[in-house]
């Protein structure tokens, strides 16, 4: 941490803090401005929008919304998770990619109208504080939804990349990649491939060179440093033709990005008569709800995400950050921008470069309108397939197979539920595809026992402990769809009334992933207050997996119990190498032993060890190698019901208990 902030002292955005922290905003604005650059001309195109687009969004919303909201890092601006929602919403309403320029702008007007009265929605959800409904979606079914988006952004972004266009719905443009690749333009192709290696590889290459001004450079602008170059070797600003393999292609400026010198003349505005439209009103309302929904989630997820990742721990207030979001969308669509929502790629950007306060985000939106009014002529020499690598890239870290295998170390129904929302997405709409992971979850849940009558309903019972701390003790349930109400209590007595609160969970049949989440950061939140915040009883409850966030089932559990029949001068032994091997609890027993048939064998310690069964075949291996070759012992291994699976977790720590 810098030296030009005490210890204790948390920066602030407010005038005295723009002018303390200026150096830091500054700088952390201008490499954000490095990033964003190609990613909002990149986002604009893919969505259906003029490249320009992007950058209004960015502007208008960097500067409103640094003097709106209180959260000091987010970074405002288009983002790929809201690509798939505009682009539908253009499409519905005439858009042709190109080839009708009047059918294109017009549809473009109907979606900005759209994006208006979803701006005033959104404000009218932060008024009435409904920043809280983020805590209704479970998590694995939002990481699906994000992580469909990741998929269809990459489908119709890989065929841009090598030259060609990609129309229809995800599954049509799957099953035509093949064909796409294989009619690629070669020298576009290779500004593309280039691109992703540049975006794939640097990453890497950061990790192995250790250099503070290398690992400081953003890949988006390493890829143009690059990709510009190339586009001017291919002579892309001038229309032509070429031969490669015996085959004719044509290059050209449909190849670059199409910025206007004029900012004034380039913005356009609302078409209203969308919604009187008898035959695309339904279609506007249903948008507008998409916009509305999905816009205002994924921003209120970032912003939370954020806040965790934040030096200082500051808290965003996400009711008042939504009517912010919601005034610069509702602005920024009467001149002719994208929807935008807090963006935590660069977000976690300005984190990286040292911002201190919210008016590093404005100073990032104030570098970009510099540029693009006094070098428009730049961002022309940019190739598209460049700006479709970039996003290629941001959808495959949206859709990483390392999100799959998150997931499962979650637990196996958490893969379930995340695996059916990508698929729902997929086969249908976001809304649809978020809705099935729901019920899927919901219905994993009533297979476990969820008594339907407190799937909606904690009941909680509130004792005073003395001392200004309080017990609330949970019965049936505690799940994602009775949350809300389950927060609300917890907030009102602990962190309003300034109690210590102790979460008793031993009544509930259930406790699953998004709770568990959900509670540890309630505990940071207490600890941010001054305050104590402990959660108990769910030692009578079943993991589904060894995360600590798993979801948690009441009742007996299956474990392996380990028997091991060896002569007495060997139960020290046996117990250490069990305590070494990582067994929590275990007996010994002297006893007397006839094993073979031949004999009764006097002097004999028998001794047990319940572990899970995943760590059986560890103890099993510590004993073969350790013990099975210069002593006689004979082991029996079986299966066990346990209640209070919790004490029988393995720890290197444990003590041994004797009997």
């Amino acid at each position: 941490m810098s030296a030009a902030i005490q210890e204790g002292e948390v920066p602030r955005g407010n005038l005295a803090g723009f002018k303390k922290y200026f150096k830091h905003d500054f700088l952390s604005g201008f490499f954000v401005f490095l990033i964003a650059l190609p990613l909002c001309l990149g986002i604009s195109i893919a969505s259906g929008y003029p490249p320009i687009a992007g950058i209004f969004t960015a502007i208008v919303g960097s500067i409103l919304t640094s003097l709106l909201s209180n959260s000091e890092l987010t970074i405002k601006g288009p983002a790929a998770g809201m690509i798939v929602i505009v682009v539908g919403a253009v499409t519905s309403f005439g858009f042709t990619g190109g080839q009708d320029p009047a059918a294109d702008q017009a549809a473009y007007k109907m979606a900005l109208a759209v994006s208006v009265i979803a701006g005033v929605v959104q404000i009218i959800f932060g008024l009435v504080r409904a920043g809280k409904l983020g805590d209704f979606f479970p998590t694995s079914a939002v990481h699906g939804m994000l992580a469909a988006i990741g998929i269809i952004i990459m489908l119709k972004q890989i065929p841009v990349a090598v030259g060609q266009s990609a129309k229809g719905e995800p599954l049509e443009i799957l099953r035509e990649i093949p064909d796409k690749l294989a009619h690629a333009n070669p020298d576009i192709a290779i500004i593309g491939l280039v691109s992703l290696i540049i975006l794939f590889g640097l990453p890497l290459l950061k990790k192995l060179v250790n250099n503070r001004f290398f690992n400081m450079t953003p890949a988006p602008m390493v890829v143009l440093l690059v990709a510009v170059p190339m586009g001017m070797y291919f002579d892309l600003s001038h229309e032509h033709t070429y031969s490669w393999g015996g085959t004719k292609y044509s290059l050209g400026e449909q190849f670059l990005v199409n910025v206007p010198n004029d900012l004034i003349a380039a913005m356009a505005h609302p078409d209203f008569s969308v919604f009187t439209n008898p035959d695309l009103r339904t279609k506007a309302i249903g948008w507008v709800v998409m916009f509305t929904l999905i816009g205002s989630l994924e921003s209120m997820l970032s912003a939370k995400a954020i806040d965790m990742i934040d030096p200082w721990k500051r808290k965003t207030n996400l009711n008042r950050d939504l009517v912010a979001v919601g005034i610069a969308n509702t602005a920024v669509s009467f001149i002719g921008g994208l929807p935008m929502i807090s963006e935590i790629v660069r977000s976690k950007a300005n984190i990286d470069n040292g911002a201190r306060t919210r008016f590093a985000d404005m100073w990032h939106g104030v570098f970009l309108l510099s540029f693009v009014a006094l070098a428009p002529g730049l961002i022309h020499r940019i190739p598209l397939a460049a700006l479709a690598a970039m996003l290629v890239y941001t959808g495959f870290r949206l859709a990483s197979p390392r999100e799959f295998i998150n997931v499962f170390k979650i637990g196996p129904e958490q893969l379930l539920i995340f695996t059916a929302t990508i698929i729902g997405v997929l086969a249908t709409d976001l809304l649809i595809g978020i809705g099935i992971g729901i019920a899927v979850k919901a219905a994993i849940h009533v297979v476990n026992g969820v008594p339907l009558t407190t799937m909606f309903k904690p009941y909680l019972e509130v004792e005073p402990q003395g001392n200004d701390t309080v017990l609330i003790t949970a019965r049936g349930s505690a799940v994602f769809t009775n949350w809300l109400s389950f927060k609300r209590e917890i907030e009102q007595i602990g962190l309003q009334e300034k109690n210590n609160v102790i979460i008793d969970l031993s009544g509930t049949k259930l406790v699953d992933h998004s709770v568990m989440e959900k509670l540890h950061e309630m505990e940071g939140d207490f600890q941010q207050a001054g305050l104590h915040f402990e959660v108990t009883g769910l030692d009578a409850h079943q993991q589904f997996s060894a995360h600590p966030f798993a979801a948690r089932k009441r009742g007996s559990g299956t474990l392996r119990r380990i028997t091991i029949i060896a002569d007495e001068h060997l139960e020290s032994w046996l117990e250490h190498e069990l305590t070494a091997a990582g067994a929590r609890q275990f007996v010994s027993v002297h006893c007397r032993a006839a094993l073979d048939g031949s004999e009764v064998r006097n002097s004999q310690v028998r001794v047990e060890a319940i572990v899970p069964r995943q760590e059986s075949d560890l103890v099993l291996a510590a004993l073969r190698s350790k013990l099975a070759a210069n002593h006689s012992l004979t082991v029996f291994v079986d299966d066990v019901q346990v209640t209070k699976i919790a004490n029988f977790e393995l720890t290197g720590e444990a003590k041994p208990a004797h009997s």
